[in-house]
């Protein structure tokens, strides 16, 4: 299938780089707001056409898929742009602003017969069955409580400080806890306390999400952008606990018994970068007609987003009318 990449960022070069060592992809365009720049990333990633504007690569029937690299303030006009052009989409989380902006774009997407979904890695990796199939086995016994952290050094990027651009720690990297949780323990939620700091450029730098579940789960969640964290999820069992070594991107499984000692250690598949799952899942459902992905269904994005949402409106989070009313 011949994917096309909009915007050429740092993002964009690890999915060129994957999608090279990919036979069921063919690594067609990329384009940029800079022809240069676009231009550049052909030449470095072997892709085949440069296109110096969006409106360019929409405008070449060739195109397939288009995978949105772009930061998330701009996701909803972008893949409203693709889907208009008749292309199938695959877009990088966080899926839009707000909840109100994912439904619009699920709506057009029907009306257009065409596939979107959110790019949102582990959602789609191997390792999400292995967990559950771990949990559902109750080789910790029961558990009731899990714990999830996800902090990156990147308070100096302008993504990530400009309310503009939609930044703050939770669209980007708090949206993982949150989807780790809900994967293991699913979506019944009861209620939310949580608690901010926030920058002086008005968007969350570090932020603590407690969810209780209506069957008297919990997960305890935080993100941030001030520095790095283990990247751990844990569940707290009856019989022992489970480490998930790297919520973002899993690299083994860790089993303790009641007794703190280590009973099983389980690796995760060899992978390309972790991308390819999710290419991999859309082509395929592109080619059977399917407008969803099962790993990732609309309805779950919705969610999660609404999720989002609420915890901004307790913070006080607004973005700017410009990107929160697109």
């Amino acid at each position: 299938m011949k994917i096309g990449i909009l915007g050429a960022g740092g993002i964009a070069g690890v999915l060129a780089e994957t999608m090279n060592k990919m036979p069921e992809v063919e690594c067609y365009g990329v384009a940029s707001r800079s022809l240069a720049k676009a231009q550049a990333f052909v030449k470095e990633h072997g892709f085949q056409k440069a296109f110096g504007s969006y409106e360019e690569m929409m405008e070449d029937s060739e195109v397939e898929l288009v995978y949105i690299a772009t930061p998330h303030s701009h996701h909803y006009q972008h893949m409203k742009m693709c889907l208009e052009a008749g292309k199938h989409v695959l877009c990088e989380k966080a899926f839009t602003v707000n909840a109100r902006q994912a439904e619009e774009i699920f709506t057009l997407a029907k009306e257009k017969n065409l596939l979107v979904t959110e790019a949102i890695w582990t959602r789609y990796m191997p390792s999400r069955k292995m967990i559950n199939d771990l949990l559902e086995e109750k080789m910790i016994g029961d558990v009731r409580k899990l714990t999830a952290n996800l902090d990156y050094y990147i308070c100096e990027k302008d993504r990530i400080m400009k309310p503009e651009l939609a930044g703050g720690a939770l669209l980007d990297v708090g949206v993982y806890p949150l989807n780790f949780a809900c994967m293991s323990f699913g979506d019944q939620i009861s209620g939310i306390k949580s608690a901010v700091q926030m920058t002086d450029t008005g968007v969350d730098g570090e932020n603590v999400m407690t969810l209780f579940y209506e069957d008297g789960r919990v997960a305890v969640l935080t993100s941030g952008i001030y520095g790095l964290s283990d990247r751990q999820g844990i569940f707290y069992g009856s019989k022992g606990y489970m480490v998930v070594d790297n919520v973002n991107n899993p690299i083994g499984i860790k089993v303790y018994n009641k007794d703190r000692e280590l009973i099983k250690d389980i690796p995760v598949p060899e992978q390309i970068s972790g991308y390819e799952y999710e290419i991999l899942e859309t082509i395929d459902c592109i080619k059977n007609g399917k407008l969803e992905c099962s790993s990732m269904p609309h309805e779950d994005t919705i969610k999660i987003m609404k999720l989002m949402d609420g915890l901004r409106k307790e913070w006080g989070l607004q973005y700017p009318d410009e990107i929160e009313s697109l």
